[in-house]
């Protein structure tokens, strides 16, 4: 059964076949694919998966891909940053991607950019049941707006405005916001942060490099023990994976990620509040559907409701874990073949 989410756009999907380029554009990894849709119908034809630091630009890419790929109808990109008029600049990665340049140099007639939260917004009406974990289940909520989270490489924000029928998605950049120190051991992180960093937002450490950061802290400043192995570990791979995958057997890892789940929790209940998101929220990005298990405790859920007089709206709210790594490629998908 498809999620109730309904994302709405006044030009229908046209009946004809079309064939459209969608992406999802990350600092990390870039995911490149072409869809056939007809109608509501959206179906995968070729997909691949790309390391973005090993690209000058997205247009390389993209030649890349369409070497052997049928001709593009259309062409939508979901992309880790801010849209401007057409354009964007990825936020954790040297990239400036011109909509405009990109229709002119694959002779297409239009290239439409939104923010990748965005992508994962509108592709939220395309997903069942199976596609999403809960964390929180609420019988009879509430429809309303709804919130979307997603900590990968960045931090990610976006919003859904409910109009009583159709869901709005729209961007945000909440997560370069300034992160709020609420005890004794935050501000001492913040004050470690903020001498590595000058500014101190949600995305220093509600992300992978985030989750390094507080575990930096916890090693050099806290004097937490760090096995050897480890720390050989860490050089070899991923350090953030490491981390969170090692919470069983490394009280530095398990200390690192207790904190990361907590900072999760609480700005994502300041989204809810700030949005009014009593439709739900959904945590997207690559590290949650990882970590699900860490969530299985209260311990989420108690940080999110320390709101406060406003802790009995927060009960209120659903809290689902996006599982579907294509979400985003599906939203841009169905946004080029709307728009």
């Amino acid at each position: 059964m498809l999620l109730p989410i309904k994302s709405y756009n006044k030009l229908p999907i046209k009946e004809e076949s079309q064939i459209v380029l969608a992406g999802d554009v990350g600092a990390t990894k870039t995911n490149l694919a072409l869809f056939k849709t007809k109608g509501n119908a959206i179906v995968s034809i070729a997909k691949k998966e790309f390391a973005s630091k090993e690209y000058k630009n997205i247009t390389e890419m993209i030649e890349v891909f369409l070497q052997e790929a049928p001709v593009t109808d259309s062409v939508c990109f979901g992309v880790a940053g801010p849209v401007m008029k057409g354009r964007a600049k990825l936020s954790n990665l040297l990239w400036d991607i011109d909509g405009n340049q990109l229709a002119r140099y694959f002779k297409i007639k239009k290239v439409k950019l939104i923010n990748d939260l965005e992508a994962n917004a509108y592709g939220l009406a395309m997903l069942n049941q199976k596609d999403v974990a809960s964390v929180h289940s609420v019988k009879n909520a509430e429809k309303g707006n709804v919130a979307l989270i997603s900590p990968g490489t960045g931090l990610g924000e976006a919003g859904m405005y409910w109009d009583g029928e159709y869901y709005h998605p729209f961007a945000t950049e909440g997560g370069h916001c300034d992160f709020a120190p609420r005890n004794e051991f935050d501000f001492e992180l913040f004050n470690y942060l903020k001498k590595k960093f000058g500014h101190v937002s949600w995305e220093r450490l509600i992300c992978g490099p985030g989750i390094v950061n507080i575990y930096n802290f916890l090693r050099d400043k806290k004097k937490r023990k760090e096995p050897e192995w480890l720390m050989k570990k860490m050089k070899e791979g991923d350090a953030a994976a490491i981390i969170s995958q090692h919470v069983d057997k490394s009280a530095i890892c398990k200390e690192t990620m207790e904190h990361f789940i907590r900072y999760l929790a609480y700005e994502s209940a300041n989204i809810v509040l700030k949005f009014k998101a009593t439709g739900g929220l959904y945590i997207g990005g690559g590290i949650a559907p990882k970590i699900i298990s860490l969530f299985s405790s209260n311990h989420f859920y108690d940080s999110f409701c320390q709101v406060g007089r406003l802790k009995y709206l927060l009960e209120k709210v659903p809290i689902k874990i996006i599982l579907n790594p294509q979400t985003a490629l599906l939203g841009a998908a169905w946004y080029g073949a709307k728009n």
